[in-house]
């Protein structure tokens, strides 16, 4: 019993670590080539979007409001992306206890 809650508290610490990993990552996202760069946080906060003047068309604003979003889109991506390869670990079998370390035998 005593292994299973230093294997819990291990997996608490490593997943609080991940998840502080992720509040501070930043990730970039583009569209049309690079005329729109979205950045956001690892959680999916947008931080910055920059939009190049030569996506700037009066006539057009349709275009870059689907370049806005497409870049948008693509740094959320990255962002879950990159949650998935900081948790995924810590997810997928909870670290060798996707049996409780043997405790679901006793309930099942």
């Amino acid at each position: 019993m005593q292994q299973i809650l230093q294997q819990a508290q291990k997996m608490q610490q490593q997943l609080a670590e991940a998840q502080q990993e992720l509040a501070e990552a930043e990730v970039t996202g583009t569209s049309g080539g690079g005329l729109v760069t979205a950045v956001v946080s690892g959680g999916g906060e947008l931080k910055s979007l920059t939009i190049d003047p030569k996506a700037v068309d009066p006539d057009d604003v349709e275009t870059l409001s689907d370049l806005v979003v497409a870049a948008v889109r693509d740094a959320n991506r990255a962002a879950q992306e990159l949650a998935a390869q900081k948790m995924g670990p810590l997810a997928s079998g909870m670290g060798g206890m996707d049996d409780l370390g043997g405790l679901g035998k006793l309930f099942g």
